[in-house]
């Protein structure tokens, strides 16, 4: 299957870019997923790939065919061979799941016995051999959305794009559709571009991760990557659950830096390759937070202070407190249920990262660069 590579995409609605200067790669047979909050480009990204948008700017290479360079190729949708899932299936009612499944190698005027063949195939593949004859109103959504899979393996894509393909199911049901998808990709190793703004469906699925923020690219790599080594503050932010604190760099040399936290005692030496100083802002995940027992000598732990438990709840795998952390709330989260009242907590060093505050261009700075 082949590699995909977006360069330079820009992309305008009237007065609104939806994506700005976008360049990525997607590699041959990874699940690649494109996440990011409504409205960050995403979906407009996909679209651009399949043929359904046409970017004001830049160039579109699948393998060796170049299906889109501004101004002199703009290859039809039927003519890019990619098998695209959208949110909402889009399965024609009037017709059985074989008609459905079959309908794309009807239009391709594939020989109908071979057409036959090719249906019952990818219906085993997704699990539905034995559904071939029903209609999509006998059908539970999740048997739903694995018949416009189907529908999309059915002539052999070279790419397939799925467009928030789960956001329709139920919890359970969308954390098994995860896990099948993933081995079903495995299984036929085509290149795929997913589209989600579900943080936990994003990390479970993927081989790597673009994360999105207002039409720009903010970090890509693999899922720990991600969640472990945000680039910024967005990313730390949007990707999981982080606390979020204010700091100040007093100290560093380009591999540590001191910061300086309200509430704790000494400045924090922690893993930093900036050397600026000033105020920044830190995350720590929840999980990375240590909690200790009453009594026990502490004096080797940096970063630790006993605080009062403002809320707490039982979430059947773990247990979530919140403490305040100079004037900001922090929440800590455990297997075990801790002390009642008070907690003593530390912030390990090596799980806290620093992020200077960055400035973004605005909307008018970039139509400006971009003309």
């Amino acid at each position: 299957m082949p590699s995909l590579h977006l360069n330079g995409i820009t992309k305008r609605f009237t007065q609104h870019t939806a994506l700005h200067d976008l360049s990525l790669t997607v590699q041959d047979g990874e699940i690649f997923t494109l996440l990011g909050p409504s409205g960050c480009g995403k979906s407009t990204t996909l679209w651009s790939i399949a043929g359904l948008h046409q970017p004001d700017a830049g160039s579109i290479t699948l393998g060796d065919r170049v299906v889109f360079d501004h101004g002199r190729v703009n290859l039809e949708p039927e003519h890019r061979n990619c098998g695209v899932v959208f949110q909402s299936y889009a399965i024609w009612p009037h017709m059985s799941v074989a008609e459905n499944v079959g309908y794309p190698l009807k239009l391709r005027k594939t020989p109908k016995a071979q057409r036959d063949r090719r249906v019952q195939e990818v219906l085993e593949l997704v699990e539905l051999g034995r559904h071939a004859g029903r209609y999509p109103h006998e059908l539970s959504g999740g048997q739903q959305q694995r018949v416009a899979l189907a529908r999309a393996l059915a002539h052999p894509p070279d790419m397939l794009l799925l467009d928030e393909p789960f956001s329709n199911l139920d919890a359970k049901l969308r954390d098994r559709s995860r896990q099948w998808l993933k081995t079903l990709q495995t299984q036929v190793a085509v290149t795929t571009v997913f589209v989600t703004h579900d943080q936990d469906e994003a990390l479970s699925v993927s081989d790597r991760i673009a994360v999105m923020d207002r039409g720009r690219v903010r970090q890509v790599g693999t899922p720990t990557e991600i969640y472990d080594h945000p680039a910024d503050l967005f990313v730390a932010d949007f990707v999981g659950t982080a606390n979020i604190l204010p700091g100040e760099v007093v100290q560093a040399d380009g591999t540590h830096a001191l910061v300086r936290v309200e509430g704790l005692g000494e400045p924090l030496k922690v893993p930093h390759s900036d050397k600026r100083l000033g105020p920044v802002r830190i995350s720590i995940r929840p999980e990375s937070i240590a909690i200790h027992r009453a009594g026990r000598d502490l004096s080797a732990n940096p970063g630790t202070l006993t605080a009062k438990v403002d809320n707490q709840a039982y979430l059947g795998d773990h247990y979530r407190y919140t403490v305040r952390i100079g004037g900001t709330p922090v929440i800590v989260t455990t297997t075990r249920p801790a002390a009642t009242g008070e907690l003593t907590v530390s912030l390990p060093p090596e799980d806290i990262r620093v992020f200077h505050e960055e400035a973004h261009p605005t909307e008018e700075n970039h139509h400006a660069s971009v003309h």
